[in-house]
């Protein structure tokens, strides 16, 4: 059980209506909780929820139009994605408690500042190095416009400029970070056929490939519905046209790639956790057609390539700068 369900259950006298749970973990907190519904924006969490407590539980980057009374929003980790959460949530509740948990590590109690336009916040639990947080909503905000939140920049290429758009708590918001700058500079020579941008983001390198090659079928794959979203309005924005599927990880990627480009995550939270990437390079083989390539950067520190040289074949080190690596690699 997570740490931060704990913390609900010591108090679970407080939620036994109906109550929404925003951004819960896939434990059992629904099992404990039997008329709380769920709200996921995290695609394997969502898998893993429906499949335990089908119908329970919606994902997406809007809360459930189902009616609730009361809604408890798991902190994450981007301070701009949880001012939308909150208010989002505070939309729905107006005069009705809306609750905060996190860990006192991931900032929770500077998060809870965030309560205040709503009404006067009160800590309610510390336990588990976790806090939970109430307030009253008193001031009920306007729904918040998501397509208003997001951040736009243009990106100069050889081959022409893209728009980017990012949503809150998107990898690199509202800007272009180093790692994914040098991947760009390496996508010439790409074979034919199917590419896919795995762990797209914002869908930078997506669009960039769709931009390049025109005539490829380009696929874009992230776990996280804000990503997934923004990919979209990157797409739209510069009339671009790709699959963008929400799915958890490689094994949800398409079989038949000429090419998997990624920027991979290694980091969620404020844990550190490698398991996306090191399951890509495990996999990667299984979706790539042979003759096919993976293309990817990561940090230096990260030692990528003897796992890519035993689950895909030799590994090419196309340039080494600023503490990244971008690495290539053919299926045989």
């Amino acid at each position: 059980m997570d740490p931060r369900s704990e913390v609900l259950l010591r108090q679970a006298d407080l939620f036994s209506g109906n109550l929404l749970l925003a951004g819960l973990q896939p434990d059992d907190l629904l099992g404990q909780l039997p008329e709380a519904t769920g709200w996921s924006w995290h695609a394997g969490d969502h898998q893993r929820l429906q499949a335990r407590f089908a119908g329970r539980c919606t994902f997406g980057v809007e809360p459930p139009t189902t009616a609730f009374e009361a809604a408890v929003l798991f902190l994450p980790k981007s301070r701009e994605l949880t001012d939308y959460l909150l208010n989002a949530l505070a939309a729905r509740l107006p005069g009705g408690l809306l609750y905060l948990v996190g860990e006192k590590r991931a900032g929770v109690e500077r998060a809870a500042r965030q309560l205040a336009p709503f009404g006067e916040a009160r800590k309610l639990d510390s336990a588990r190095h976790c806090q939970l947080w109430q307030v009253r909503v008193e001031n009920s905000p306007p729904v918040p416009d998501l397509q208003a939140l997001a951040q736009h920049f243009q990106l100069e290429r050889p081959d022409g400029s893209l728009q980017i758009v990012s949503l809150p708590g998107v990898f690199s918001h509202g800007r272009l970070d180093r790692g994914t700058e040098l991947l760009l500079d390496q996508l010439g020579g790409l074979p034919t056929g199917r590419l896919l941008d795995f762990g797209c983001g914002a869908g930078i390198i997506g669009a960039s490939l769709k931009k390049r090659y025109p005539d490829s079928e380009v696929v874009l794959l992230d776990v996280d519905a804000f990503a997934v979203e923004s990919s979209r309005m990157t797409l739209a924005a510069n009339d671009l046209e790709a699959e963008v599927i929400a799915g958890d990880g490689i094994d949800a990627a398409p079989d038949g790639c000429s090419a998997i480009i990624s920027n991979p995550p290694f980091h969620q939270g404020v844990h550190t956790h490698y398991e996306a990437s090191e399951t890509l390079l495990q996999r990667a083989a299984s979706h790539i057609r042979p003759g096919g390539e993976l293309r990817l950067v990561a940090n230096a520190f990260l030692k990528y390539p003897p796992l890519i040289e035993t689950h895909l074949g030799p590994c090419e080190t196309l340039i080494n700068a600023d503490g990244f690596r971008i690495y290539r690699a053919k299926r045989g």
